[in-house]
């Protein structure tokens, strides 16, 4: 029996995309992925509706899971209250139960400066990233406090770096971090495990900004140092596996750095 069988995740921005070579090409599709080859009932929510669907279709037909693919969008402007309950109601309706809570959507416009920033640039990456989390977090607790469940976070080297032409999406990715933190500090008492990870992986949109700019990708984007960029699968995805297993509860509070090489392999 895999281990997770029965339980139930809920992933945002989990849409499937894949590398030129057929492996998963985002962090959200890995993390999918990876919790499909434990069992799991899995809860996919992002803005596109094809890889949503794409994804439900691949996960369900090669790992025999039951997914629910949920578009929703966190967007200023909207009732991002009632957003984020409609998918927490639709996962208690169809699997009756949360188990895991993964905050990996965020949309940004990188590359801009701080002064060139717009407001609405700014409101992009907070809804996206850091309202996302705040939302999901409050609309899954009552159910993450019934099965002692667990909350993975995702933040960034951008903020802890300060990464250049990023201002929007480091702010975000900060706000993750000390929104996770404190929900360790007031969750533990509950059962729940937080944990916030900053991964650097090998992603499609990366790969297809390679292809496109070859020069702009030599002088911006450094390998790490083992010598390869985390696989959004069997790095990043297995780490979050490894998070929902109840011999991790004492890493709670956690940030933990993710780059080529340094993911936790089955």
């Amino acid at each position: 029996m895999r281990f997770l069988e029965g339980k139930t995740v809920i992933i945002t921005g989990g849409g499937r995309a894949v590398l030129a070579d057929g492996k998963a090409g985002s962090i959200g599709y890995g993390i999918a992925t990876a919790y499909a080859k434990e069992g799991a009932n899995i809860v996919i929510t992002g803005r596109n509706v094809k890889k949503l669907e794409e994804a439900k279709e691949e996960l369900e037909r090669l790992y025999g899971v039951k997914v629910l693919a949920v578009k929703a969008d966190i967007a200023a402007g909207a009732d991002n209250v009632a957003t984020a309950a409609e998918v927490v109601k639709q996962a208690v309706e169809a699997f009756g139960r949360i188990d895991v809570l993964i905050n990996n959507a965020q949309a940004s416009a990188s590359g801009v400066t701080l002064a060139n920033h717009t407001v609405e640039q700014f409101d992009l990456a907070m809804y996206s990233g850091l309202y996302a989390a705040f939302h999901y977090m409050q609309a899954c607790y009552p159910y993450l406090k019934e099965s002692r469940g667990s909350v993975i976070n995702f933040a960034s080297g951008a903020g802890l770096f300060g990464n250049f032409g990023q201002c929007a999406y480091a702010a975000a990715k900060e706000g993750i971090r000390g929104l996770t933190r404190v929900a360790a500090t007031e969750w533990s008492r509950d059962g729940i495990n937080v944990n916030v990870i900053c991964p650097l992986a090998w992603t499609a949109q990366l790969e297809q900004f390679k292809n496109a700019y070859p020069d702009a990708f030599d002088k911006n984007v450094h390998t790490p140092p083992m010598g390869y960029f985390g696989d959004p699968e069997m790095d990043i995805g297995r780490v979050c596996v490894q998070l929902a297993h109840p011999d991790f509860k004492y890493m709670t509070g956690e940030t933990i750095t993710l780059e080529g090489g340094l993911g936790l392999r089955p």
